[in-house]
């Protein structure tokens, strides 16, 4: 990609100097567990505050810290960042250390009066969370009445002039409406959409009837190459989260930022990734659980944690021989390495094998089957936990074929 292309992408775009180096240019930094609603999908079941959140001066530290590995976007999360008193102290901190600093939120009290704040403290750009129209948001969001309160705060974010973006799950509840929700979002000003899979990890794996099945990727994807070609035209950026795919016949079209032979090059987690806890807790993705946490800045200093952690660094060392099912024999696997360790490891248990992928789908149709997830362990109730799936291979019901047309060019 030459430099002009370069200076036009987000700076939490890893450019292939990043990757060598591996420097961490995107932090998702979940600074508080406190939040104001109770969503359905909830990674974190986030609620209440960690019992040993960070200090105000840990904090502070800490941007320091991120700043000496080169990081270049750090998105502040929850539960709900803004509940956290000192918030805009961590915001005005970062955009000092010369990084940009995002907010992503639910936005059901995101007043005026905080966004103007956050505006002065420099913030630079706000993601709303939108999963559905109206009543199938407030469902997700599991409060009444959230949906006006998050197009509310979209439009406080735009008027403001700070950059204005939307995340939405595609889900059973969400994926009929994501058309209509495309004239919503951009009707209220929002310039850069990104969407992700609900991935079946902590409250999402106590709702199977809200996941998507694997055979339901044959809608998916080409819907979201229409809709990122359509986006384009309107003022939109789509940007699918890495569970979104991979390497069907749309994957230049839903990646395609400036180059068109863009795709998916594997999970990313702890090589230009990294996710923060509020207690001070590192791991190679905000997703990611437990097994992968590598350590934290309470005991050891960022740049040791990140450099020589094993539990961060476990993409360096993955192989193909790492994988298993259907991915271990794919034609993708050496660039791919099974998508999504976040999604993979919530549904299978483990890494290696991941159900969710659009050129699996494709491969199973054109043999007549389809692949349909069984829960057969639930998740013990913590943060960032999983329970288990079965995959069951089956016929695809001669009524009710799941295959839609391609309606778009590859490259849009």
């Amino acid at each position: 990609m030459d430099a002009r292309r370069a200076e036009a992408l987000p700076v939490r775009y890893a450019g292939l100097d990043d990757i060598v180096k591996r420097v961490p240019v995107s932090v998702v930094w979940e600074i508080t567990l406190a939040c104001d609603l109770a969503c359905s999908h909830c990674g974190s079941r986030a609620g209440r505050r960690r019992r040993d959140e960070l200090s105000t001066a840990e904090a502070l530290d800490l941007v320091g810290q991120i700043a000496e590995l080169g990081a270049r976007d750090v998105g502040l999360i929850g539960g709900e960042a803004y509940l956290r008193k000192d918030w805009l102290e961590i915001v005005a901190a970062i955009r000092a250390a010369g990084m940009r600093c995002d907010l992503q939120t639910g936005g059901r009290n995101l007043s005026e009066a905080r966004v103007a704040a956050a505006a002065a403290a420099g913030l630079c750009g706000v993601g709303i969370s939108i999963d559905g129209i109206g009543a199938t948001h407030d469902k997700v969001r599991g409060v009444p009445g959230s949906y006006e309160l998050a197009l509310a705060a979209l439009r406080r974010v735009r008027a403001h002039g700070l950059s204005s973006a939307v995340n939405s799950q595609i889900n059973a509840y969400t994926l009929p409406q994501l058309r209509e929700m495309m004239d919503v979002i951009i009707d209220a000003g929002a310039t850069n959409w990104q969407l992700a899979i609900t991935t079946a990890m902590g409250n999402a794996a106590d709702h199977p009837e809200m996941l998507l099945q694997p055979w339901q990727m044959l809608e998916v994807m080409p819907l979201l190459a229409e809709l990122a070609v359509e986006g384009r035209e309107r003022g939109l950026f789509l940007q699918p989260a890495s569970n979104v795919g991979y390497f069907g016949p749309h994957e230049s079209t839903i990646r395609n930022v400036l180059d068109p032979e863009i795709f998916f090059h594997g999970c990313n987690a702890g090589d230009t990734v990294m996710g923060i806890e509020a207690d001070g807790t590192i791991k190679g993705c905000p997703g990611l659980g437990a097994d992968y946490a590598g350590g934290n800045v309470r005991e050891r200093r960022l740049k040791d944690i990140w450099e020589n952690s094993a539990p961060i660094a476990f993409n360096r060392r993955r192989t193909v021989e790492d994988l298993w099912g259907f991915c271990r024999t794919c034609y993708y696997a050496e660039t791919c390495m099974a998508g999504c360790t976040w999604t993979s490891h919530a549904l299978m248990g483990r890494a290696g094998n991941n159900p969710m992928c659009h050129h699996r789908a494709l491969e199973m149709d054109a043999r007549g089957l389809r692949e349909r997830l069984v829960k057969v362990r639930d998740a013990p109730g913590r943060s960032f936990d999983n329970g288990e799936f079965e995959i069951v291979v089956e016929p695809v019901p001669p009524a009710a074929s799941t295959r839609v047309p391609d309606r778009i060019a590859v490259n849009g």
